[in-house]
């Protein structure tokens, strides 16, 4: 890590002539702070950062903007909790892992949004974590307002790289994949990442008996067990209210139920 943890700690709001520091505790009462530009949406955002002060003053300043935020301290951590994330901010310098690998594992199983938000500041360290997978790079210390910029970057290619037939429709039951929202009578139905993912996998082939292993690839690449699928499943059929949503194909694995109920 850094040397310099009370800088690295500063989130730095430029202001039109020159920029200002301003500690993490002061964001909610430095003038000015309120015209900062809030998200179009809220996402699930996972914070991988060692640091426990700088993580603490991130995950209040992001939970501030309206996102619901995990933080976590360690590589191993990071790859038991990314898939419900929308979106993963990532230290390089990380106790047990180091970060390009872990954004490396991310990356392979799947095209969640990462940004590497560390010390390492050179060019090839740009490059190296580029090509590890991170989406974005952003050297400490840096501006939140620039994170933020930079967050809505990478959201916004990732909704713009979405197939263009996004949103599915059975009965009551609206899934826009766009927006990653479902909706169940004109109710929001509030689902993790890989329940979203989940359902929508089924509902894209409603006809379809899709096997347990082709959801577990599809869905958890390497990072699943048996009981993962099970798991979700009995979670979404709470969520719908009701069982005829998602039929189990003793054997075999999974169908969509489509009830219009």
């Amino acid at each position: 890590m850094s040397q310099q943890p009370t800088e690295l700690m500063e989130f730095r709001i430029p202001a039109s002539c020159h920029e200002e520091s301003v500690a993490p505790n002061e964001l909610a009462t430095k003038p000015g702070i309120r015209n900062l530009p809030g998200p179009t949406t809220t996402w699930r955002i996972l914070v991988v950062e060692n640091n426990a002060a700088e993580a603490d003053a991130l995950v209040s300043a992001l939970k501030r903007h309206g996102h619901e935020v995990e933080s976590v301290a360690t590589g191993g951590a990071a790859l038991q909790s990314y898939g419900d994330a929308d979106l993963v901010l990532i230290d390089l310098e990380l106790p047990d892992l180091d970060g390009l690998e872990v954004c490396r594992s991310i990356r392979s199983a799947c095209d969640i949004p990462v940004i590497a938000v560390t010390a390492r500041g050179s060019e090839l360290d740009r490059v190296l974590g580029l090509q590890a997978g991170a989406d974005d790079y952003l050297v400490k210390p840096y501006g939140f307002r620039e994170l933020m910029a930079r967050m809505e970057a990478v959201m916004r290619r990732a909704r713009t790289s979405a197939p263009t037939s996004r949103v599915i429709s059975h009965g009551p039951l609206r899934i826009d994949a766009g927006f990653r929202e479902v909706t169940l009578h004109g109710r929001v139905i509030d689902l993790t990442r890989k329940e979203f993912d989940l359902l929508y996998m089924l509902a894209s082939n409603p006809d379809t008996v899709i096997p347990r292993k082709q959801l577990i690839r599809q869905i958890w690449g390497d990072s699943w067990s048996r009981r993962t699928v099970d798991t979700h499943v009995s979670s979404l059929r709470n969520k719908l209210g009701g069982s005829d949503w998602i039929v189990t194909v003793r054997g075999v694995g999974f169908r969509f139920g489509g009830v219009s109920g």
